[in-house]
């Protein structure tokens, strides 16, 4: 029998995930506290000792779990600084899934996507650079059918498919005033490829779906559908094996499939949702992801 837990929820309270956790968690008889992301303080205090402060002067530093459903988007100082009370609460050893670590690489697309490279799993043909020069002549090397990704996002927000050149040259100038990273990535549109978001849990896969549409962008939020799916064994192992080279507990991994088998890792989200999936899915998916949350603070 799990032992009554101290747990933090992080994220918007009213979202549908942390709803479904928090009743989960409350009704297992854990003590589960709310805490939103942008409420967090860092004190030190008379003694010289570090703790981190969540609402209403709490402590969190006594938790023994924090799941981290939401790192809202803000400045670099707010962002900096919200890990870094992950990483001060991680020291304190408090459980967070998915850990500080695991969060700060699979937020950054370049260094997951390095990650992943290094770890012999196939990905798509990635170029990132700082100069518009060099945006140009990447744009040339991928084919001229490039995707340009925000380095930090989700959803799909920010993404823009170019195919054309005097379309680049006008993207590019246009992202050289905001001094951004160009991160570009070969167009692997889904014509005639099955576009599958995996969810690993705890080292194994919870749940799988086709996102099905007839746009180049797969997203269940931009109006692709969920389509229950089942994994084959190259498909289940490239899975695993993204999560285990991110150090994920549960991720979200999202693979793209030609109709010869050959796979490739587009992605893997550490703060992963399954709301489009669970309506597939007949398995309680919010249930697995507090059990493998016990498992991990209990092992």
């Amino acid at each position: 029998m799990t032992p009554r837990l101290r747990v933090g929820v992080l994220g918007a309270s009213g979202s549908w995930h942390s709803r479904g956790l928090t009743d989960a968690l409350d009704a297992r008889g854990h003590e589960v506290l709310a805490i939103p992301a942008t409420r967090l303080e860092s004190k030190v205090d008379e003694r010289g000792e570090l703790h981190v402060v969540g609402p209403e002067g709490a402590v969190l530093d006594a938790l023994d779990l924090l799941v981290i459903r939401g790192l809202p988007r803000g400045s670099l100082e707010q962002v900096i600084f919200r890990l870094d009370a992950l990483h001060v609460l991680a020291e304190h050893g408090v459980r967070c899934v998915n850990s500080p670590r695991a969060v700060e690489r699979t937020v950054d697309k370049s260094w997951a996507g390095a990650i992943l490279a290094r770890a012999g799993l196939p990905t798509p043909p990635t170029i990132v650079c700082e100069h518009y020069r060099g945006a140009m002549q990447a744009f040339e090397q991928l084919g001229g059918d490039i995707v340009v990704k925000p380095l930090f996002g989700a959803m799909g927000n920010g993404i823009v498919r170019i195919e054309d050149r005097d379309v680049a040259h006008r993207v590019f100038r246009a992202l050289e005033l905001e001094r951004t990273v160009y991160y570009l990535q070969r167009t692997t549109a889904p014509v005639g490829r099955r576009n599958l978001r995996v969810l690993v849990v705890g080292g194994e896969v919870a749940g799988a779906m086709e996102r099905v549409t007839d746009s180049w962008r797969a997203n269940v939020a931009r109006g692709a559908r969920p389509r229950a799916v089942v994994l084959d064994a190259a498909e289940r192992d490239l899975a695993l094996a993204a999560a285990t080279a991110l150090e994920v507990d549960v991720a979200g991994v999202d693979l793209l499939v030609a109709p010869d088998g050959d796979i490739v890792v587009l992605e893997v989200n550490g703060i992963p949702g399954w709301q489009a999936l669970q309506s597939t899915c007949e398995r309680d998916l919010t249930q697995l992801v507090v059990s493998a949350c016990e498992a991990l603070v209990t092992a």
